[in-house]
């Protein structure tokens, strides 16, 4: 037999089959110490009853006897009649076979139930012999008492049919989702357009569809990343190969030491692009963490600059110790630093760090002409400047701020730029931190 293939298939069966055994399970639990239990006691009642009332009738005068009939047919359903003509054995019903069974051993004579019908009314008779003669005592079919057969066939029904049906509910649900995702996630195999999906459902199914959202959504900024990577880096290196041509040209004419100087660089230009560009294509991955004081760190970041004539201030306050990649924080505060001299106007530039229970700040303050508000996260973007002429006397290669984003990113830390009080830029670095040693 070929074995289901498909998780609806799988699933439906596997909890099909399951629940249909604990069914049967339960129904024969049931039949076993309920339904057989009653049975038995129901046919002894009956059997007693049947016993005793032909006994008492043979007892009563026969001026009494009209009476009793009545009486034990309002109150018990039961009749005593005098025709004793042959009739068909009734079904071999559990409860019957617990009837005869309970007569035999009341009466010690061999008693069997009959069957038979009367103006479409189906009854059931009892002969029994008393005193030398036999009375026959009739009942209808209402009279018998539980009736397991028909119960344990009410229960099984009902019961398979919930289970189809639930079943059928449950699997829908969780593979309905599924089959959505395993769609979705085609589509993206081939290129296609994502589409986000709905979040609903039971925890796990939305957890893993909010899950496949932001898969979709940072596979979309990847995609996005990618085109902008590659049609900024084509542009910015189409202008110094352009100056190249020219001062080569220029070169073969007339050799002067400003255009070998020129060819120098734009030739570091593009090498300094090439390399910015690399460094984010490869994901700058975490490199091995050190411990060490965060205030002596940035200090010593800040004494190692080249002074390119805007002044560069620190203050802190006291001493931070704690674990992180020095080579990540580096970077990051280069490109920070560098930044803001770059568009600071020829002001100072602040460095202040300070730190709580659970987390660092380190700020970078100038007073440039500032961010708009509306453009503080595109900045972050690969190649996006605010100036849009892309010259380098203005501007850097526009990955200065992508390349803290990104190593932000790895690291788990939160960047985010601000306008400083008074006129300028703050670019406020938190780095949180769980186990801080003061």
């Amino acid at each position: 037999m070929r074995q289901p293939t498909t998780l609806f298939t799988r699933t439906y069966v596997t909890l099909t089959v399951t629940l249909l055994l604990f069914l049967l399970l339960s129904t024969v639990s049931l039949a076993y110490f309920v339904l057989i239990p009653v049975s038995k006691r129901a046919a002894n009642d009956l059997a007693g009853l049947i016993i005793l009332s032909t006994r008492t009738w043979v007892e009563l005068p026969p001026g009494t006897r009209p009476d009793f009939e009545r009486e034990l047919h309002e109150k018990h359903e039961l009749a005593i009649l005098h025709t004793t003509n042959d009739l068909e054995a009734a079904p071999h019903l559990p409860y019957i076979q617990f009837l005869e069974a309970a007569l035999i051993r009341l009466s010690g004579k061999p008693i069997r139930v009959m069957y038979a019908e009367k103006d479409n009314i189906p009854k059931f008779y009892v002969d029994v012999a008393v005193a030398d003669r036999i009375l026959r005592v009739s009942f209808p079919l209402d009279r018998v008492g539980a009736r397991p057969p028909a119960a344990i066939l009410y229960i099984l029904a009902l019961g398979i049919v919930l289970i189809l049906l639930s079943s059928l509910y449950l699997v829908r649900r969780i593979t309905i989702p599924v089959t959505k995702l395993s769609d979705a996630t085609s589509r993206v195999g081939k290129g296609q357009k994502l589409t986000l999906l709905p979040e609903t459902g039971p925890r796990e199914i939305r957890l893993l569809t909010q899950h496949f959202n932001k898969m979709s959504r940072e596979i979309d900024s990847l995609l996005l990343a990618r085109t902008t990577l590659f049609a900024g880096i084509s542009h910015d290196l189409r202008t110094p190969i352009t100056r190249i041509q020219l001062a080569l040209e220029l070169l073969s004419k007339d050799p002067t030491p400003e255009l070998i100087a020129r060819i120098r660089q734009d030739l570091d230009e593009m090498n300094q692009l090439i390399s910015d560009t690399m460094d984010l294509s490869r994901g700058l991955s975490s490199h091995e963490h050190e411990e060490v004081d965060l205030y002596e760190f940035v200090s010593s970041v800040v004494d190692t600059w080249p002074a390119k004539g805007s002044e560069l201030l620190f203050s802190s306050r006291g001493s931070c110790h704690c674990t992180v990649d020095t080579l990540a924080l580096r970077r990051v505060l280069e490109n920070l630093i560098d930044n803001a001299l770059r568009y600071g106007g020829g002001s100072a530039v602040e460095l202040c760090c300070g730190h709580t229970d659970t987390e660092i700040f380190i700020q970078v303050l100038d007073r440039g002409a500032g961010i708009p508000a509306r453009e503080s996260e595109a900045v972050f973007q690969p190649f996006y400047r605010l100036e849009h002429s892309r010259s380098r006397s203005t501007g850097g290669s526009g990955l200065g701020l992508a390349i803290v984003k990104h190593l932000c990113d790895v690291n788990g830390w939160h960047v985010q730029l601000g306008s400083r009080s008074g006129g300028g830029t703050e670019v406020r670095l938190v780095i949180q931190i769980m186990n801080l040693t003061q």
